[in-house]
């Protein structure tokens, strides 16, 4: 099929996927395999093949960096004793473990290790489509996990590969192929990240910044490469240091513009690739002889069973080392079965599977790229189809606990910058010559809004008690809990006021609050001072002054550490929209 027809055929099944998917309550992804599945028992769309160099080079570079720009970098930080050991010993262990089982089957060993490393890393794009319902902080330390975890499946790959065509291998070419993987690619990331500061910082053009870094995943990848290091480590290198800087190197409105056009474009390549997932298992299962089915089919089953055994073992035998101090929230057993089967395969694998040459063959029918291809593309497939909807009950049996520290930590990043803006609000009138009467107005608003920020968060702290005390009376198996009389709130505690808000900002903040509603609401302001023109002009040159100082707070919040950096994401893109609301229409030159 030519180019535009398979690209007309992508985008017309991810339509429907996308469209059928809510109305027959299934994971979108694992429609689109579906979708995939059915496409390939028409024998022209099963031609259809999935270059290794298409995901490498065109699909996992622009996934992975978004991937990367919305990771939580505190995450990353604090859950380094889980996110290095599960990146790298388990991978290895993984691989070995199906290279092991695939031998039982009659598999050479260079064969086995090759599918191993193939399976081995979780995908990235693939948790970060299936495991949104899991609790955040595990999501994030899941993907963390999945987007580093690359780098050490392709070192196995290329040891493997060694082994399969009877090169020799030695402790110091694995040594020499590890370092060159993990520091060239991040070496490469580093670099291109640095050049995308020195060229951004200069720069207020909404295209320009766009464009820099739509560039950034590619160059690193192509970087990385051009060493022999890891494309895809480089990456991810380049998109969480470029995550760090990222409020120092755009603007408002160049986020506001990534922030619509990357999650639309990152969704159709993902779209896409399922689709081809689907239309390339089709492919291999109609290529290989049909008396190998049978035991090619084993061998996927044995393999993604024992995919899910090394991971939980691993998480098991790992858990005093990889939880932090005073950390309960993943440490039980349920916690470790959820985290087990979250473990999504996908594109990675595929593409690892698919770069075998065609001249590895050994003695014996498994022991060529196309009985590789096909247990890798079976393993997906029994990943994507099998676990992704037992996910759902899963989490529900797991009872985890709820993680509501995002939301503490939002409440708690909007009531510190609105209560800064209006500490300063003095200040940044006198500043920029702001009259009496706009600023008073400023204020009024200011204390209102944060009325409301104290409100709703004592709002859902008594929600949140009242869902503890219903559990508790569910799991006593109280039937007459109703008839008891009211039940006493768990830490309730005075819904907080604008004087109690204000007190924090200054000692006569009640006397303030109570001026300023008499001068708000008297009759003796002469608003004929000042044109209604100069007074908007005004306001809007305050407002912009409150926002810039809200940007100050908010990101010496998340340089301490006191907020994650995707309520800081939050937070920043509520901030952008009223800039761009104040400045006009976005000017893209």
């Amino acid at each position: 099929m030519e180019g535009l027809e398979v690209t007309v055929l992508l985008g017309l099944a991810t339509l429907v996927g996308t469209a059928l998917a809510p109305k027959l309550r299934i994971a979108t992804p694992l429609l689109l395999v579906i979708i995939g599945l059915a496409l390939g028992f028409v024998p022209q769309l099963r031609e259809i093949q999935l270059p290794p160099e298409t995901v490498l080079l065109l699909f996992l570079p622009v996934m992975l960096f978004w991937e990367s720009l919305t990771t939580s970098l505190r995450t990353i930080r604090r859950a380094l004793r889980y996110i290095v050991p599960m990146s790298t010993l388990l991978v290895v262990a993984s691989a070995f473990g199906v290279a092991w089982i695939a031998t039982l089957f009659g598999m050479p060993w260079q064969t086995g290790l090759l599918l191993g490393a193939a399976v081995a890393p979780p995908d990235a794009t693939a948790v970060a489509a299936l495991g949104r319902l899991l609790p955040q902080r595990m999501f994030m330390k899941l993907k963390a996990e999945s987007l580093t975890n690359d780098g050490t499946a392709l070192v196995v790959y290329a040891i493997a590969l060694s082994l399969a065509l009877g090169e020799n291998v030695t402790g110091w070419s694995i040594t020499a192929s590890v370092l060159i993987s993990y520091l060239g690619g991040a070496a490469a990331g580093i670099a291109v990240a640095a050049l995308a500061y020195l060229a951004l910082r200069s720069t207020r053009s909404t295209l320009v910044i766009n464009i820099t870094l739509l560039i950034v995943p590619f160059l690193a990848f192509l970087l990385a490469e051009f060493v022999e290091a890891s494309g895809v480590l480089a990456v991810v290198i380049a998109g969480l240091i470029v995550a760090w800087m990222h409020s120092r190197i755009t603007t408002a409105a160049s986020r506001r513009q990534a922030t619509a056009a990357w999650p639309f474009g990152v969704y159709l390549l993902n779209g896409a690739l399922f689709v081809l997932i689907g239309l390339e298992v089709q492919y291999v299962v109609h290529d290989i002889p049909g008396r190998l089915i049978g035991i090619l089919l084993l061998i996927s089953v044995a393999a993604w069973i024992a995919l899910i055994v090394v991971r939980y073992l691993f998480l098991l035998l790992f858990a005093p080392f990889s939880h932090p101090a005073g950390g309960q929230l993943f440490g039980h057993n349920r916690a470790r079965i959820v985290n087990t089967m979250a473990g999504f395969r996908g594109a990675v694998s595929l593409a690892i599977a698919l770069s075998v040459p065609v001249t590895v063959n050994g003695s014996g029918d498994l022991s060529g790229r196309d009985a590789i291809v096909f247990v890798t593309a079976g393993v997906i497939l029994l990943s994507l189809l099998v676990q992704g909807p037992m996910l759902p009950a899963i989490v529900r049996w797991a009872r985890l606990p709820q993680d509501a520290l995002a939301e503490d930590e939002y409440e708690l990043a909007q009531r510190t910058i609105s209560g800064a803006a209006l500490s300063a609000l003095d200040d940044i009138a006198d500043e920029h010559g702001i009259s009496a009467n706009v600023r008073d107005r400023a204020r009024r608003e200011g204390y209102e809004m944060l009325e409301l920020a104290n409100a709703r968060a004592y709002a859902r702290q008594q929600q949140t008690d009242d869902a503890q005390i219903a559990e508790l009376e569910t799991m006593l198996d109280e039937p007459d809990a109703a008839d008891t009389g009211p039940v006493l709130e768990v830490g309730q505690v005075p819904p907080p006021t604008v004087a109690a808000a204000s007190g924090a900002l200054g000692a006569d903040g009640t006397a303030a609050a109570s001026a300023l509603q008499m001068l708000a609401t008297s009759d003796g302001i002469d608003l004929s001072q000042r044109s209604p023109i100069t007074q908007f002009e005004e306001a809007t040159r305050l407002k912009l002054a409150l926002l810039d100082r809200k940007r100050t707070v908010l990101q010496r919040m998340r340089r301490e550490g006191t907020i994650d950096d995707l309520v800081v994401h939050r937070i920043e893109a509520h901030l952008d929209l009223e800039e761009v609301r104040l400045s006009g229409i976005e000017q893209l030159d």
